[in-house]
C-alpha cells in the first residue's frame, strides 16, 4: 500500500514539477528530491549499477546536467556524485521547503500580530485615560461656568446695591440741604428780629 501510494503520488509530483532536460548545461543547478518517498542512488546510470545510499524526498541537491537512461547526475548533501532516476529529480522546492517556509511566514506573521495586538491595546489604555481626563475637565469647566454665573450675578447684585445706596445718600444729603436751607432762614430771621428789639 506505501509503495503504490508513494508510486501516486511520485507521478503526480512527475506531472506537477517539469523534469530537467537532456540537454541541460554542464555547470551545476540546483534541484530537489520528490517528496513523499525516498530513492535509491547509485554509481551509474541505471539501476544495474552498485546501490551508494538512499536519499530522503526533499533534499536538496546539485544537478551536474549529465542525463543517460532516465538517470540524472547528482552531488548529494555528502558531496558525492551519484546517479539517481530523473522522474525524481525536479527544479523546485518540495513540500517539505514550502511548508518550512509557510510556517516561517505564519510564526512572523503571529509575530506581527502580537505585536500589532499590543500597540493596539496601548493606544485603547491611552484612549481611555484621554477619555477620563476629558471627562475629569468637562466637570472642571462645568463648576467654573457655574461659578462664573454666580460671580456676575453677585456683582450685579453688588453694582444694584451700590447704586441704591448713592441715591439713598443722595436722598438724604438733598433732605438735609432742605432742611437747612429752610431752617437757617428762620433762624437768621428771629435774630434780626431780636436784634431789632434790642434796639
Amino acid at each position: 500500500m506505501k509503495i503504490l501510494k508513494g508510486l501516486l503520488v511520485s507521478l503526480v509530483l512527475s506531472l506537477s514539477f517539469p523534469l530537467l532536460a537532456e540537454d541541460a548545461p554542464s555547470n551545476l543547478v540546483t534541484g530537489y528530491i520528490s517528496d513523499d518517498l525516498f530513492i535509491y542512488m547509485h554509481s551509474g546510470a541505471g539501476n544495474n549499477y552498485r546501490i551508494l545510499g538512499s536519499i530522503n524526498s526533499g533534499t536538496e541537491v546539485k544537478v551536474t546536467g549529465n542525463n543517460e537512461n532516465n538517470y540524472s547526475e547528482i552531488i548529494d548533501e555528502k558531496n558525492r556524485n551519484v546517479w539517481v532516476e530523473s522522474k525524481y529529480v525536479s527544479p523546485k522546492p518540495g513540500l517539505r521547503f514550502v511548508i518550512a517556509e509557510l510556517n516561517e511566514r505564519l510564526a512572523n506573521t503571529t509575530s506581527n500580530t502580537d505585536s500589532m495586538s499590543e500597540e493596539l491595546t496601548a493606544a485603547n489604555n491611552t484612549i481611555d485615560k484621554l477619555s477620563k481626563e476629558k471627562s475629569l475637565l468637562n466637570n472642571e469647566i462645568s463648576e467654573l461656568n457655574k461659578t462664573l454665573i454666580s460671580t456676575r450675578s453677585q456683582l450685579k447684585d453688588q453694582d444694584t446695591n451700590i447704586k441704591k445706596e448713592w441715591f439713598f445718600n443722595g436722598a438724604i444729603v438733598l433732605i438735609i440741604g432742605l432742611v437747612l436751607g429752610l431752617i437757617i432762614p428762620r433762624l437768621t430771621a428771629r435774630r434780626k428780629g431780636s436784634m431789632d428789639n434790642w434796639k
